[in-house]
C-alpha cells in the first residue's frame, strides 16, 4: 500500500505520546472506525484510558519500537520533542506522519526561523548566539529590548529571558542551556493569534480561521473565535500557514502561532513558532466545526479527504489549569462543552482539561 492510498477502516494508528493530545486523537480515530496503539514511557499516561493497545517503553528502546511498528499501519505523534533517532527508526518501517523533517525544524528554534525565512514567512529579526562575544555582537545589531532563548526544549515560557538592559546579558547567557542560543528582537505585538492548518498526502490543504489567544504566566489560557482582527490580517495568517505546510511537504495538522503588530508596522504579522501536531489553540474546533482538528489529523494521516473547517458558532476555549479543574461542575451550563484529560494529579501550571463556551455573545474575559 502506498502512502497516498486511503487506509481502510479498522486500520491501526500508532501514536507516540500518551498525553491529552494523544487521548483526543485516539477518541477521534475511534469515531472513524480506526484503532489506536499508544506508545509512551509513562505507565499512567491518560491516553491509555481510551485504547486497549499500548506500549510502555522508552523512546530509545529499539526492540519495543520495532514491535510497535510491526503492530500498526501508520504512525503519528502528539508532541514535537520525539527524539530524532526514534522518528528515523520508525519512518524506515512504517509511514510516519508528520515526518521526521517537521520534527527537526520545530525542535530547533534556529532551524525553524531559517526555514520560515526561506519560505518567505515573516519572523522577528534573530541571530544565533554561540558565546558571550556573539551575544554582545547580536545585541549591537538587534538592539534592546531583546529576547534570549534556548534553541531546544523551550515551551510555555521556559528557556527564555527578556533583556532590557545590556548588563543583564551575561547572567541570562549563563542561566540558559543548552547552547547555542538565539537572540530575537522584542516584538511589540498587540495580540497573539494562531491558525490550525491541515494537509494530506495528496497535497490538499485546509485551514481553520484564526483564534485570538490570551496567555497567563506564559501558558495559554483562552482562545476566542472569531478573533478581533481585520479581515485582511486573517487572510494573511491563513495564507502563511498554508505556505508553511506546503513548504514542509507536511501531512497532518500543524499549529502556527503569530504576533499581530500595531497598525503601520512594516509587517502586520510575524510567526512566533510552529507546532507539528494538533494544537491547544485549536481545541475550539471540537465544539463548533463539522470536522474538528483531531478528526482532521486522523483523516490527513490516513489519506482520507479533509473535512469541512467551517465555523458554525462563536466560541471561546478556556484551559483548566491546576486546581481550576475542581470547580468544573459549578461552571457547567448552557453552551458549555467540557473535555477532561484524565490526569490524576492537579499541579500548578498543569493543563487538566478545557471547556468550550459556545454562543453568539461569548465574553472576552
Amino acid at each position: 500500500m502506498t502512502d497516498n492510498a486511503p487506509l481502510p477502516q479498522g486500520s491501526v494508528i500508532g501514536i507516540l505520546g500518551g498525553g491529552q493530545l494523544g487521548r483526543m486523537l485516539a477518541l477521534a480515530a475511534a469515531r472513524l472506525g480506526m484503532k489506536t496503539h499508544i506508545y509512551c514511557p509513562d505507565p499512567d499516561s491518560p491516553a491509555f484510558d481510551v485504547t486497549p493497545r499500548k506500549t510502555v517503553a522508552a523512546y530509545e528502546d529499539e526492540a519495543a519500537l520495532a514491535q510497535f511498528a510491526a503492530a500498526v499501519d501508520v504512525i503519528t505523534y502528539e508532541f514535537e520533542n520525539v527524539p530524532a533517532a526514534t522518528a528515523q527508526f520508525l519512518a524506515a518501517r512504517k509511514p510516519l506522519h508528520p515526518g521526521a523533517r517537521p520534527l527537526a525544524v520545530s525542535q530547533d528554534r534556529l532551524a525553524e526561523k531559517d526555514f520560515l525565512t526561506q519560505a518567505g514567512v515573516g519572523v522577528a529579526t534573530y541571530r544565533p548566539v554561540h558565546d558571550l562575544v556573539g551575544l554582545h555582537t547580536a545585541l549591537a545589531e538587534i538592539g534592546l529590548p531583546a529576547v534570549l532563548k534556548t534553541t531546544r526544549m523551550g515551551y510555555d515560557g521556559k528557556g527564555q529571558r527578556t533583556l532590557r538592559q545590556a548588563d543583564e546579558a551575561e547572567t541570562a547567557f549563563a542561566e540558559l542551556s543548552p547552547k547555542p542560543l538565539v537572540l530575537e528582537a522584542f516584538v511589540p505585538f498587540t495580540k497573539e493569534i494562531s491558525v490550525v492548518v491541515a494537509r494530506n498526502a495528496a497535497g490538499a490543504v485546509k485551514a481553520y480561521e484564526p483564534a485570538e489567544n490570551l496567555h497567563v504566566n506564559h501558558i495559554l489560557k483562552t482562545s476566542t473565535v472569531p478573533a478581533a482582527i481585520a479581515p485582511e490580517t486573517a487572510l494573511l495568517a491563513v495564507a502563511a500557514a498554508e505556505t508553511i505546510v506546503t513548504a514542509l511537504d507536511y501531512v497532518g495538522v500543524l499549529g502556527v502561532e503569530f504576533f499581530v503588530l500595531p497598525e503601520g508596522a512594516q509587517h502586520p504579522l510575524l510567526v512566533n513558532e510552529i507546532a507539528p501536531r494538533v494544537h491547544n489553540s485549536g481545541h475550539w474546533t471540537e465544539a463548533v466545526c463539522v470536522t474538528d482538528q483531531f478528526e482532521q489529523h486522523i483523516r490527513a494521516i490516513c489519506s482520507w479527504p479533509l473535512g469541512d473547517t467551517t465555523r458554525l458558532a462563536d466560541v471561546a476555549m478556556d484551559n483548566l489549569i491546576g486546581d481550576e479543574i475542581a470547580a468544573l461542575p459549578e461552571s457547567l451550563g448552557t453552551g458549555i462543552r467540557p473535555q477532561l484529560y484524565g490526569k490524576a494529579e492537579a499541579r500548578p501550571g498543569r493543563k487538566m482539561g478545557h471547556i468550550n463556551r459556545v454562543g453568539p455573545a461569548i465574553a472576552r474575559n
